[in-house]
């Protein structure tokens, strides 16, 4: 019986953090350093390889 409380808790905790990394990653505040970081390998160095 603890047993399975314990695996609903990390059931709900693991649901709690995923939803809260996907409302981070969507948050709009942090859009500007998506976008700049989504550019990055298209970015020109100038060393030729």
């Amino acid at each position: 019986m603890v047993l399975d409380a314990i695996r609903y808790a990390v059931t709900v905790l693991s649901f709690v953090l995923f939803a809260g990394i996907v409302a981070w990653a969507l948050s709009p505040r942090n859009r500007a350093a998506f976008d700049e970081a989504r550019q990055l390998p298209f970015l020109d160095s100038g060393d030729p390889q």
